[in-house]
């Protein structure tokens, strides 16, 4: 277990179980960028479709194209994939593998396959098929009923029982079943099953008043536009209404969600929809276009009308909840609610009257997110930071007490699957020191069985140093965390390029106790190419409670940068950086991050490379842009101040500003405005399109990327 003092939280240290000679054979090898993308090198589990058996404690996985099952610590094979593929002869299909299974109880599991789902009776080795595969996106499967929603472009089709109803319409601006309001408010889907399966929710999204938005497809002969819509900050933005579909009547209507139809009315932001486990009322998160008001509002089902508002929320900066009401086992009147505002995020307890019965937890740490309850509602299982700020365990909280019990005391970054009546945990996690270990627990902590526990896929390589450790912030007070990758073998005297790699936006955390400290093996690569790699986590980022996050509101880039520059004095200190050779990256945000440190500090900086960078927040989307920096009109300095178009004449030394020629998310316009600015200033500046490509280089052509910017390096840094 770590202790809160991180800054004695030293290193990863690799331990060679060879002889010397075979060691230092093996200490030679060193990457290629190739290697970087190879899932072989990362440990991955070698177990797929970990379980727990229906209500039991006993688990289920697949391995080797083989399915065990048994009580932890004594599982025995159940059924290989040849047996699998005898039975299955008879439906004109075969498996592959033996993946996407789920076990029902222990006598029968479903298996989707190619063309549906099948339920396999594990006594009679027979199989029964439950669904077809569907021909669309989005799908999302009723579990009692397996009925089926799915869109097709902007519509909506709910396939019951092999009758369809659809949800369409000619306009293209109108979008049904999709996610909205960008994807945020931890919003990832557009369709919402209530509990028993009676009705399906669906988000209606019109789209018609929004601006298109350009995108040009050079892959045709002539190059075509290829429009989609994309409200700017302070921009008209687009309008969403929630529908009900009743799988028995087939009636479908809208619940009424607006006051008026005002402007503002129209554009308040739906989210978190959640179902009342009676399926008698759907409850919504309604947030008012500023972001820094919220109405948790619920509504009858039959009749779409506002039944009250149960609280309301208000911020002097911006509320941002992410998850809806998780109501107690066998209650249709009490629920759990997150909140950040005792300046952490912890949970509530309400009563669907809208009164506050008690906070659940309390202190200066995050309750992240909700597991799952025990059978009895007694017990309430969550994901936390509060044992260290970079790691992320699961607890057992006591809804009665708020006692928070510890499941996984291993230090690292912990994912678990908790059994239905809460008695036994399946925990997955990995640590810097630690690759990849699958472990079974029971509900009080106690270790039961250890299922997995994989070897160093990079113990034949020669690796560079890991350390890990905390400064103080610009603000003399706050501890922040860093990561640090130092080349292999330095020597004693020698000075090394050194790159900051920098995210630094909300809802981020790049250094974790996790395998390689959160990092990935182009850091590696570069390390062992004579570089030294360091990330810090500034504030602004995630997971360190409101104010930390929220401070920089308003006026992005401008603590974030201060705080980093705090880094960069503490690398400064350290005896083998070469203070003449340092370089800032980073994507997305961290493209923005970069351009601001680089045009900032010159003296520090002499090479910076920025991937799909914001330039100025006036061209980034609705909801992310204005809950930040809230609109051009309402914060004209902020904007003004943090834009990069207004700086580039500070450009000096080398930049490369790499960009994906379709992003839809921080769209091209931004990277070619800070070109022409740089031409307006005489500023010579490196440019690289990825043609086809969105906000992300993905595929083979990411190998591309990683060659560009190490070329970079190479020639300009090193």
């Amino acid at each position: 277990m770590m202790k809160r003092s991180f800054v004695a939280f030293v290193a990863l240290v690799f331990c060679f179980q060879f002889s010397e000679n075979s060691q230092l054979a093996a200490q030679s090898r060193q990457l290629t960028i190739e290697q970087t993308m190879s899932y072989k090198l990362y440990p991955r589990t070698s177990l797929s479709d970990m379980q727990f058996v229906g209500n039991t404690n006993m688990i289920a996985y697949a391995k080797d194209d083989t399915i065990f099952m048994g009580k932890p610590g004594s599982v025995k094979k159940l059924l290989t994939l040849d047996e699998f593929n005898n039975v299955l002869a008879s439906t004109g299909e075969s498996a592959r593998g033996l993946r996407n299974f789920k076990f029902v109880d222990e006598k029968q599991f479903r298996i989707n396959l190619r063309s549906g789902c099948y339920l396999y009776n594990i006594q009679k080795r027979t199989l029964t098929k439950l669904y077809d595969e569907v021909d669309g996106e989005n799908v999302d499967i009723e579990p009692n009923t397996f009925q089926q929603a799915y869109t097709k472009d902007n519509n909506l089709y709910v396939s019951i029982n092999g009758k369809l109803c659809a949800m369409e319409d000619d306009n293209p601006g109108i979008v049904y079943g999709q996610p909205v309001h960008r994807h945020e408010f931890g919003i990832e889907k557009g369709t919402f099953w209530s509990p028993k399966g009676s009705y399906l929710a669906f988000y209606r999204m019109d789209e018609t008043m929004v601006t298109d938005y350009p995108l040009v497809n050079t892959n045709t002969r002539i190059a075509t536009t290829e429009p989609f819509k994309y409200p700017m900050a302070g921009m008209k933005s687009h309008e969403v209404t929630v529908g009900i579909y009743n799988t028995t009547t087939e009636d479908v209507h809208y619940l009424l969600t607006r006051k008026d139809e005002s402007v503002s009315e129209r554009e308040n932001y739906l989210t978190n929809i959640s179902w009342s486990p009676d399926e008698k009322h759907i409850y919504i998160a309604k947030i008012c276009r500023g972001q820094d008001h919220l109405w948790l509002e619920s509504y009858d089902v039959e009749t779409g009308k506002l039944e009250k508002v149960l609280f309301e929320e208000t911020s002097n900066r911006y509320i941002d909840p992410q998850e809806g009401l998780f109501f107690l086992p066998g209650r249709n009147d009490q629920f759990l609610w997150f909140s950040e505002r005792d300046g952490y995020k912890h949970l509530y307890l309400y009563n669907t009257d809208g009164q506050l019965i008690k906070q659940i937890t309390k202190g200066d740490f995050d309750v992240q997110s909700f597991i799952s309850f025990d059978t009895k509602g007694e017990n309430v299982f969550v994901y936390s930071n509060k044992q260290e700020p970079t790691g992320l365990y699961a607890y057992k909280v006591n809804i009665k007490s708020g006692e928070m019990t510890l499941l996984t005391p291993e230090h690292g970054t912990h994912r678990v699957i908790v059994s239905s009546n809460g008695n036994s945990i399946i925990d997955r996690f990995s640590s810097v020191d630690v690759p990849s270990k699958t472990l079974v627990y029971n509900g009080k902590g106690k270790l039961q069985a250890t299922i997995e526990e994989k070897d160093n896929p990079l113990s034949e390589y020669a690796m560079p140093g890991i350390q890990m450790g905390s400064i103080k912030a610009a603000d003399g007070k706050t501890d922040l965390y860093y990561r640090l990758i130092t080349p292999p073998d330095m020597k004693p005297g020698k000075k090394y390029p050194t790159l900051v790699y920098v995210y630094g936006g909300p809802h981020s955390q790049l250094v974790t106790d996790s395998w390689l400290g959160g990092g990935n093996l182009y850091f590696m690569f570069l390390a062992q190419q004579g570089y030294v790699v360091y990330t810090l986590d500034n504030r602004g980022t995630d997971n360190r409670g409101f104010e930390f996050e929220s401070c920089t509101h308003r006026h992005l880039g401008e603590i974030e940068m201060a705080d980093q520059m705090e880094g960069v004095k503490f690398l400064q200190s350290l005896p083998y950086v070469d203070k003449d050779r340092m370089g800032v990256e980073g994507w997305s945000f961290g493209g923005f991050m970069t351009i601001t440190m680089k045009l900032a500090h010159p003296e520090i900086f002499k090479v910076g490379c920025a991937g799909g960078p914001v330039i100025d927040w006036k061209w980034y989307e609705v909801m992310y842009g204005e809950r930040y920096m809230d609109t051009p009109d309402e914060n004209p300095e902020g904007y003004k101040k943090t834009s990069l178009v207004n700086k580039a004449g500070d450009l000096k030394g080398r930049l490369l500003v790499i960009h994906g020629a379709e992003d839809n998310t921080v769209v091209w316009q931004n990277s070619i405005e800070f070109i022409q600015a740089c031409i307006k200033e005489g500023k010579l500046v490196d440019y690289f399109i990825y043609p086809h490509h969105e906000h992300n280089v993905l595929g083979y052509d990411r190998i591309h990327l990683y060659h560009k910017m190490f070329q970079y390096y190479e020639d300009y840094l090193k």
